[in-house]
């Protein structure tokens, strides 16, 4: 062993009276199980401290590496599926669904817990076997303090990554109501059994308890998750157990597969705001890019792709340049088409919730009308009673000068289908363009509904004053050869006093008049206040082959005092059906090879080295210069752990077993190494460096996935909701499984495992006190509506109020830690 070597050279050395080794200067030396590997006597102690800090920190990368390979594994294993055949509710319609096998809820407080706690985990059940099954610090003391930089860092970090006016809501909150506690109730208990108890020993029992609070937890979380402890009239509960069941199922269902209907559609409307100069290829892109933005995603995604954003690595989320996603912004803000086929989602949505929408987008109002009035429809659950909120948003118009802003709450009370929002215009008699405001919609998702895709009004206030302007609403239109008539629309601004009329006449290009469709020329009247009319162009579909083809309208000669617009001409495109078929069938399939390439991780030992061995995992052209360093610098780590076996061998058990035991195990006995000897070379405790240095590293690819998350997803759930639930499992499994095991060794040594209460004790309480104080900041961010009623998120200077706080709760931990151990303040344990 390393130690016998460098025994072996000391009495070499001291043995000599040439030599010229400090003997006295080499300490520190047995503090590992592997090292030192090198006789380090006469390497100054500075430089020894150096090397041991930068190795450490190398191998937090490499964990966090590792980690990757880990939670794609464990993604891979909680993604199964199996098929069921269930009825529709409320109809004998029958269907056969994919439903996931693991429970949500179960994985992320077993497998996922263990795959982002695992390197936390493993560092004290090393230190137990590294110390001869006796108690040691640096294990314990990391659990502690990564369970208090992910609750008050990581929680603090989403509170204000929040974009400005948004908020993020707990989803499950009965699931973090018992995980909230059991997060604070550990440590609690860890209290009670170091020193409450029998102090400074820790009893057969107690291990057997603690670890035993583990499966407790796992199935309280679960009750919790599945409301089997609802309270309900019987029949009631049957009826919506049912729909709530099935809603469940539908919510674990895998992505479906690519829609090519809705494929099509999509690439019409996204050609309308790319002038359709888009490529197959690129319209592929931000077709991923929508379906990845529609999917769901756990914690262990963001988690992967925020090490692979840290390191260089292969990407799994859709890189779009910044024209492209200038077109894809300007499509979203359209009604959405969704990609992805979801009967059961789309049956449960309508079934289990209350579909509160506009019934339509956007209207229009003449200024002397006086007042508009747009419709809410209620569509899906109407027997419950649902309250929704509205408000008025300036565009151009302006509050109080163009119409009576209004900020209210309405009700559909059960059977209601139908609500009314009455809007006072002002008419101040003065011609002015037309003005444009919204109306939105918002509800509570805690009371049973969810908002359709009309929940956005734009309301058009036209000035009435003048006859008005005609001209084409767009410089080009698209229609499929089969459609039959190609409906142009005319748009009518500026006014809408009286009757006027414009000629229209058409003129071939590459289409031809008489063969691909009926032209000529025409008159299109408006009578008083109308302020859009198409003109109607039959086209003919001859079933044969053949390009695009196209055709101009121009307006000319308005009467009735009217005037035509900047937009006098638009040129109509026949699409052919078979070569748009073609089209959408080329975008179809990229699609499918861009999301496969979206997937965590390889299924072959090839397509693992060709990710490890390129920057950003071969996709040069959306690789940064930060992607080409960090490459550069964990190449050697990549390329060792793409020896893993590929995830879809034995369902991703295998790489489970090789990753946890094998090289994360691994890596966990150097840095222990590292940390104990670092510590020793500067004259720092364990327990000090365990809550400092050794917890931030275990934790920052964290700190990074529950920000991401937290922007990107709906409910905080998969940002914060996961926290407590890991900090939980970190007691009761990384500490209570090395607990039982020495204490079992002891008891069958006829002693018993001491356990110093000392500073962990302390630790665990200040820690304990913090966390007690921030559950309570959530939980009046929660209840209280200045903070917007959500654990995220809110006005700028609360959230930012509610982070600070946060972050000075764990800067407070860390310096009364730090003072109890250096003794500079003595709490009688």
């Amino acid at each position: 062993m390393a130690n016998t070597t460098i025994a072996s050279f000391l009495n070499q050395t001291t043995a000599s009276p040439d030599t010229c080794v400090n003997v006295a200067n080499y300490f520190c030396s047995d503090k590992g199980i592997i090292l030192p590997i090198f006789v380090e006597a006469t390497w100054p102690i500075a430089l020894r401290a150096f090397l041991y800090l930068f190795a450490m920190l190398y191998c937090f990368m490499g964990v966090a590496i590792i980690a990757d390979v880990f939670m794609c594994s464990i993604e891979v294993i909680t993604s199964k599926t199996k098929t069921i055949s269930i009825v529709k509710p409320g109809t004998d319609i029958v269907e056969e669904v994919d439903v996931r096998i693991w429970n949500d809820t179960v994985a992320n407080l077993t497998l996922m817990a263990l795959g982002s706690s695992a390197p936390e985990i493993l560092l004290s059940i090393v230190g137990i076997i590294k110390t001869g099954f006796k108690s040691e610090e640096l294990g314990p003391s990391t659990i502690v303090g990564s369970a208090a930089f992910n609750l008050l860092i990581i929680t603090g970090v989403c509170v204000s990554a929040i974009p400005a006016g948004e908020v993020r809501k707990i989803k499950a909150v009965k699931v973090f109501a018992v995980t909230a506690f059991f997060s604070i109730f550990a440590y609690a208990w860890l209290y009670i059994v170091l020193v409450l108890n029998t102090k400074d020993v820790m009893d057969l029992w107690e291990a057997i308890v603690t670890f035993m609070f583990f499966p407790i937890l796992v199935i309280l979380a679960y009750i919790a998750d599945k409301d089997y402890c609802s309270r309900r009239v019987d029949v009631e509960k049957e009826t919506d157990h049912l729909e709530l069941e099935y809603a469940g199922m539908a919510a674990e269902l895998k992505p479906g597969h690519v829609n090519k209907q809705s494929v099509s559609e999509f690439v019409k409307e996204i050609s309308k705001y790319s002038g359709g100069k888009l490529s197959p290829e690129e319209a592929a892109k931000l077709a991923a890019l929508k379906i990845q933005e529609n999917e769901k995603h756990d914690r262990s995604w963001y988690r992967v792709n925020a090490t692979r954003w840290l390191v260089g690595g292969r990407k799994v989320s859709v890189n779009v340049n910044n024209s492209l996603k200038e077109v894809y912004d300007k499509a979203k803000n359209k009604d959405e088409v969704p990609l992805i086929i979801d009967s059961a989602s789309d049956l449960s949505q309508g079934g289990t919730f209350s579909v509160v929408e506009f019934s339509a987008s956007s209207c229009a109002v003449m200024e002397s009308q006086g007042t508009v009035e747009v419709s809410v429809l209620r569509s899906g659950r109407t027997n419950t009673r649902v309250p929704f909120r509205y408000e008025t948003i300036d565009g151009t118009a302006e509050a109080g000068s163009d119409y009576i802003p209004q900020k209210d709450v309405l009700v559909f009370e059960p059977g209601e289908s139908m609500k009314n929002i009455k809007i006072v215009i002002v008419d101040d008699n003065q011609w002015e363009t037309d003005e444009t405001f919204f109306v939105k919609l918002s509800v509570d998702p805690d009371s049973g509904a969810v908002l359709g895709r009309k929940s956005i009004n734009e309301i058009t206030i036209i000035n009435d004053d003048d006859p008005g302007v005609l001209d084409f609403t767009k410089p080009s239109f698209i229609f499929k050869e089969s459609a039959g008539i190609a409906s142009v629309p005319v748009q009518r601004t500026k006014g809408s006093d009286g009757v006027i009329s414009v000629k229209w006449k058409t003129k071939d290009m590459r289409a031809v008049n008489g063969r691909d469709y009926v032209g000529g020329e025409g008159v299109l009247e408006f009578q008083h206040g109308e302020t859009e009319k198409n003109i109607d162009i039959q086209i003919f579909d001859d079933k044969d082959f053949e390009k695009d083809e196209d055709f101009m309208v121009e307006l000319s000669d308005a009467a009735g005092g009217a005037m035509i617009g900047r937009q006098r001409r638009t040129v109509v495109t026949i699409v052919n059906d078979d070569e748009y078929n073609g089209l959408v069938d080329r975008v179809l399939t990229i699609v499918n090879v861009n999301m496969d390439h979206l997937q965590l991780a390889s299924s072959t030992w090839g397509g693992q080295f060709r990710d490890a061995m390129n920057v950003n995992g071969g996709d040069v052209e959306n690789a940064t210069t930060m992607d080409y360093v960090m490459h550069f610098l964990t190449f050697g780590w990549k390329v060792m752990f793409a020896l893993t076996p590929p995830v879809n061998f034995l369902g991703g058990w295998l790489t489970f077993i090789v990753s946890l035991m094998g090289f994360i195990f691994l890596l966990t006995v150097i840095i222990s190494d590292l940390a104990t000897t670092f510590g020793c070379l500067i004259e720092l405790e364990d327990n000090i460096t365990a809550i400092t240095l050794v917890a931030m590293g275990t934790s920052l690819p964290d700190l990074f996935a529950s920000r991401t998350a937290a922007r990107a997803e709906k409910y905080a759930d998969a940002s914060i909701g996961n926290v407590t639930g890991s900090n939980s499992v970190n007691v009761f499994l990384g500490l209570g499984l090395p607990w039982l095991i020495a204490s079992i060794y002891w008891e069958a040594q006829g002693e018993k495992f001491a356990v110093p209460a000392g500073s962990l004790a302390f630790s665990v309480m200040a820690y304990s006190i913090c966390a007690i104080l921030c559950i309570i900041i959530l939980v009046i961010r929660r209840i209280v509506p200045a903070f917007g009623r959500a654990e995220l998120g809110g006005t700028p200077s609360l959230k930012y109020v509610s982070s600070g706080l946060m972050a000075s709760l764990w800067v407070l931990y860390i310096v009364l830690a730090i003072l109890e151990t250096k003794k500079v303040i003595v709490v009688p344990l």
